[in-house]
């Protein structure tokens, strides 16, 4: 037992420290080449915090499990937006740049509703659905870059001590070495929770629920602490939309061009199967929750970040007391 809490600990700094140099980096990054930081938070921070979802899919559909990516994306999209993005809104709203949201969010729901027109139709999800979204990926990709470039600069500092900056060089070690130690330290922390829990006698399915679905959304849950701290509220909301369409098209997309699979079913509601009514229903409702009113307004606000924690902690007590009942 004395190991696997000894290397518990050891993710769990790696998960900080990697936190904190991962914001550093990005954030040095997005002054050097004058970007919002929202875009900096939707691309190059969300794929670096999405690795492990990627990781953890791309495994299990090689070995033969890809229906696991179903629930990974799915309930990380759900974790994503009605936890760490919630964090954000409850602790400190404020503005946001609705022109460096539009993009991602825009491709979010695009996808969602040709993701959610396959699922509702055929049930089952094909290599040619992966390679669309494989598509999908790099198109976004191209348009945010193409967006980055045309990007005004962001106003300027008021006059005071200069502030300290890293080269561009620096900053790159910072979020490369950062995205590192955030993915190994995710999977020591689940790998090892997960033992400690067995130990302790927690049942399979509490830790199916907790360490495994939320640890692999924690590089996000420290990038948005971090970020939050250091007063980098932007980069945090751009990472979880970020995160979310990379859950949809590179998660998804990797793990259907493996192994194509068919949505799991493990309950029904009214003949239909549970997760149809459920799990996607919630994924778009908080994502049009978190995005419609901050584009609407331009800013977060409390209420937002309350209203999602409230949905997430029904969400989860749906998962631990009512659904192992309809099964």
């Amino acid at each position: 037992m004395l190991i696997p809490v000894l290397l518990f600990c050891v993710g769990l700094v790696f998960l900080i420290k990697g936190g904190d140099w991962f914001v550093d980096g990005a954030t040095g990054i997005a002054r050097k080449f004058h970007l919002p930081e929202l875009l900096i938070g939707a691309t190059v921070v969300s794929i670096g915090t999405t690795l492990p979802e990627v990781m953890v899919s791309a495994t299990s559909a090689m070995s033969g499990h890809g229906e696991i990516a179903y629930g990974n994306a799915i309930g990380s999209i759900i974790c994503n937006t009605s936890l760490i993005a919630a964090i954000t809104a409850a602790v400190r709203p404020g503005k946001v740049d609705p022109k460096s949201m539009r993009l991602p969010v825009i491709f979010f729901f695009g996808t969602a509703l040709f993701y959610c027109a396959v699922a509702y139709t055929t049930g089952s999800f094909s290599r040619p659905m992966g390679l669309a979204l494989l598509l999908i990926f790099a198109v976004y990709m191209v348009m945010t870059v193409r967006q980055m470039k045309n990007s005004p600069a962001p106003a300027a500092a008021e006059e005071g001590e200069p502030e300290e900056e890293n080269s561009t060089t620096q900053n790159i070690i910072l979020l490369v070495v950062g995205a590192v130690l955030i993915a190994v330290g995710a999977n020591l922390l689940v790998d090892n929770g997960t033992l400690i829990a067995q130990a302790m006698g927690v049942p399979e399915s509490v830790i199916a629920l907790t360490f495994v679905a939320l640890g692999t959304s924690l590089p996000e849950l420290v990038t948005a602490i971090t970020s939050l701290m250091k007063g980098h509220g932007s980069l945090s909301l751009g990472n979880v939309i970020g995160a979310n369409l990379f859950n949809l098209v590179l998660v998804c997309g990797v793990s259907q061009t493996l192994s194509p699979f068919h949505i799991p079913e493990n309950a029904t509601i009214a003949g239909m199967n549970a997760s149809l009514v459920v799990e996607i229903p919630v994924m778009l409702g908080v994502m049009a929750l978190l995005t419609l009113p901050a584009l609407a307004k331009g800013k977060l606000g409390r209420w937002q970040g309350v209203s999602l924690l409230c949905i997430y902690a029904a969400f989860c007590c749906f998962q631990f007391f009512v659904l192992p009942g309809l099964a």
